[in-house]
């Protein structure tokens, strides 16, 4: 294991002295890379929200569905859809 950090330290070339780390910038293909995964993120989050919505509501029906169910089922004289002979 030293052995394999002696060869990366000594493989690791000196910097120029006339670079300076400070001017260093991504440049415009950094700002387009990262624009595009901002926006990419952005969807995404959209449609989990539109999803999560959606699943929510049919929660809520399939709930109303339910409750209006048992409150026929309750009543002994309301009218019936079965069509038994």
């Amino acid at each position: 294991m030293i052995s394999l950090i002696t060869v990366v330290l000594a493989a690791t070339p000196t910097p120029d002295p006339d670079f300076d780390p400070n001017t260093v910038t991504p440049g415009v293909v950094g700002f387009v890379v990262f624009f595009l995964i901002a926006v990419a993120t952005l969807l995404l989050c959209l449609d989990v929200v539109r999803r999560i919505r959606r699943t929510t509501y049919r929660a809520e029906i399939k709930e109303r569905l339910d409750a209006e169910l048992a409150a026929r089922d309750a009543e002994p004289d309301a009218p019936r859809d079965d069509k038994t002979e």
